[in-house]
């Protein structure tokens, strides 16, 4: 019998949550990064397990769950989502980091928190039973609300926290209903993704279907007008918790895995549906980002005009387009979620990340400022970094279908670009001002090692991309396919 390898992943930050809670309390971040590491060995060897020649769906796991709905504790994983697997290990390992002596109001619950998030985000990468899917989906609110309602870094960290869980709850009822109609559209209802894959529904069921899907991923991912939220949490949040939500780009994943697979035929009738909201949602980003004057909201309407790029370039329904959605979404955990991290070393250092509070910071932090300008330019598309190779290719797939909107996506992508060199200029670059930014130091030897990791795999992926993109490859064409009925 083969070891469960994905069950294993899932289920080891729980029991190392659980662990927390029988150990002293001085040993609790030692268990969580150990609980981490034994994840990203269990993550890379399940990427080192997966096939891209093999079937599409591969290390299945079966169990029945609720026999009597027909609902099934089903986990596997595809070319889309393998890789998926060690980028939240990476990026829950960094978090982790960037906290290590930040949290001292009840660490075992903190921590416990955290790796609850884990796994239930490992979950929704590796589900492919829809109730199980929304199960793992619904449980990431939980410790997301407490760890910014009690860790918060503004004022407004409790208000903001309500928000957050009130508009997501709210989201889950469109993908909720979306599961049911389509297990119900079945002559024996299921819930099993592989299944409803192969079938081809009514054009109405379609419709509603995508609609549904498209409303409640597109609230996670964020679209526009969907994105208030996400400004606000980015501030009031610290920076380790803002590199999960904006470094992991769920809402976008779920339009890859479910919203245009399972309704092909409405996702094709209603294309200038998808490619509106992801022109529209780039140049209000970019836009957006001029008018900020803090480093964190700065990033966070960044990372709406390049997930726009993403949602634009998936309306040519083409294999090339998921391979560069898929490239661009992991480069975010690296590129964006390492900008909050090295965000957040920076705010425990001077107690500020707007750029009237900064100035000069490179004078002092030289390490920081250069490691944040190298995350950022991968951000915004910097040619030789993980970005660029996601970027060109939703370029090239936007061209090649919407001329106009592809046009358009670059001039956003290079009003962006722009507003974060600006940004960056002003914050680090310039004499310095404030005794808590001349006083400041730079980064410490586990900080360091953070930053030496992530650059190393944001140029080396950005000058070789093509092993990751070839293990997307094959996934994508079967995606594609799949919309020819």
């Amino acid at each position: 019998m083969t070891p469960p390898l994905l069950s294993l992943l899932v289920f080891t930050p729980l029991a190392g949550a659980a662990s927390i809670w029988l150990l002293p309390a001085r040993a609790t971040r030692h268990a969580a990064a150990l609980s981490m590491l034994l994840g990203l060995a269990l993550a890379v060897a399940a990427l080192v397990a997966y096939d891209p020649a093999g079937a599409r769906f591969q290390l299945i796991e079966r169990v029945v769950w609720i026999s009597s709905l027909n609902v099934y504790y089903l986990l596997g994983i595809d070319g889309i989502s393998v890789l998926f697997l060690p980028a939240v290990a990476l990026l829950f390992l960094g978090s982790l980091v960037a906290s290590w002596r930040a949290v001292e109001d009840a660490p075992r619950l903190h921590y416990s928190l955290l790796l609850l998030l884990q796994f239930a985000t490992l979950g929704i990468f590796c589900a492919l039973d829809t109730v199980l899917f929304f199960v793992f989906w619904e449980l990431t609110l939980l410790p997301l609300y407490f760890l910014l309602g009690r860790w918060g870094v503004s004022e407004g960290s409790g208000q903001a926290a309500v928000r957050y869980f009130l508009i997501m709850l709210a989201g889950g009822i469109p993908l909720l209903l979306a599961f049911v109609i389509l297990a119900a559209s079945q002559s024996v209802p299921t819930f099993d993704l592989m299944a409803l894959l192969a079938v081809s529904l009514p054009r109405s069921t379609q419709t509603a279907v995508f609609l549904l899907f498209l409303l409640g991923f597109g609230i996670k991912v964020p679209l526009v007008p969907l994105h208030t939220w996400l400004p606000q949490f980015s501030l009031a949040a610290p920076g380790s918790l803002t590199a999960l939500i904006v470094g992991l780009k769920l809402g976008a994943f779920g339009l890859i895995r479910f919203a245009i697979p399972l309704a092909p035929d409405a996702a094709l009738d209603l294309h200038w549906l998808l490619a509106g909201l992801g022109t529209v949602t780039i140049l209000y980003g970019a836009v957006g980002m001029l008018a900020q004057s803090n480093l964190r909201i700065g990033l966070a309407y960044a990372s709406i005009c390049h997930v726009g790029l993403a949602v634009l370039g998936l309306a040519s329904f083409s294999a090339q387009a998921v391979q560069g959605a898929v490239s661009l979404l992991l480069s975010f955990s690296l590129a964006t979620g390492g900008a909050f991290i090295l965000l957040e070393f920076l705010r425990q250092r001077t107690g500020s990340t707007d750029i009237h509070g900064l100035g000069g910071a490179a004078g002092t932090m030289p390490l920081l400022a250069t490691g944040f300008l190298i995350c950022g330019l991968a951000g915004v598309g910097m040619p030789g970094t993980s970005s660029f190779p996601g970027e060109f290719l939703l370029i090239i797939a936007a061209l090649r279908s919407y001329t106009g909107a592809g046009m358009a996506a670059l001039f956003g992508l290079s009003i962006a670009a722009g507003g974060f060199l600006a940004l960056y200029r002003k914050a680090f670059w310039g004499p310095v001002t404030r005794s808590a930014v001349a006083d400041a130091s730079d980064l410490r030897p586990r900080e360091w090692a953070v930053l030496v990791a992530l650059i190393v795999m944001i140029v080396g992926i950005g000058i070789c991309p093509g092993p990751w993109i070839e293990i997307v490859r094959p996934a994508a064409e079967a995606w594609a396919a799949g919309l020819v009925r």
